[in-house]
């Protein structure tokens, strides 16, 4: 099994919109087009919620609260219980699914990102949760640095934030300086 890729479905979810359920199906990579192709409106709801938990879930890693990240993913544990079966094609595509066949849609995919998130917590600890240090963006990412450094959740993100900063720099060399007048 693939923890990562699962992990990796957690941090999506929490990043992703969803206002509608197009929303929702754009979610779901083309090696899911089957849940893209059964998601329902009650998983929105679902998903929603998931949503929401697993952002507090990155919000506690990052402010250093173990104790309330481990809460959060065992509560979720619970609520989307992983039941592991092997699936395949053929005898040379054997691999492991998180849920029993028939699952529902939120069922299958927020079992998988929870258990991964949760190996991924186990593995390395919380404190590799993160949420971007750029105000404007709130993603969340795992932190994959070697010395979990990591602030921003993108390139794109550090570029434009660090761009900023020395702009206003910058901008605060420029300003005269009033002296008081005696």
């Amino acid at each position: 099994m693939n923890f990562d890729a699962y992990a990796r479905t957690g941090v999506d979810l929490v990043n992703s919109r969803l206002d509608d359920l197009d929303d929702l199906r754009a979610l779901f990579p083309d090696d899911n087009a089957w849940m893209r192709d059964e998601v329902a409106d009650r998983d929105l709801a679902v998903f929603r919620r998931a949503q929401k938990r697993l952002r507090d879930v990155f919000e506690y890693g990052t402010s250093g609260r173990d104790a309330q990240a481990v809460a959060e993913l065992n509560a979720m544990l619970e609520a989307f219980p992983v039941q592991p079966r092997i699936s395949g094609h053929d005898s040379s595509d054997w691999h492991m699914h998180v849920t029993s066949r028939g699952a529902s849609v939120s069922s299958e995919y927020l079992a998988g990102a929870v258990w991964g998130l949760s190996v991924w917590l186990c593995e390395y600890g919380s404190a590799r949760f993160g949420v971007c240090a750029d105000d404007r963006c709130g993603n969340v990412y795992l932190d994959t640095s070697s010395n979990c450094c990591r602030r921003f959740c993108s390139d794109r993100c550090a570029t434009r934030s660090h761009v900023a900063a020395h702009r206003a720099r910058k901008r605060a060399a420029e300003q005269p300086t009033l002296t008081p007048v005696p």
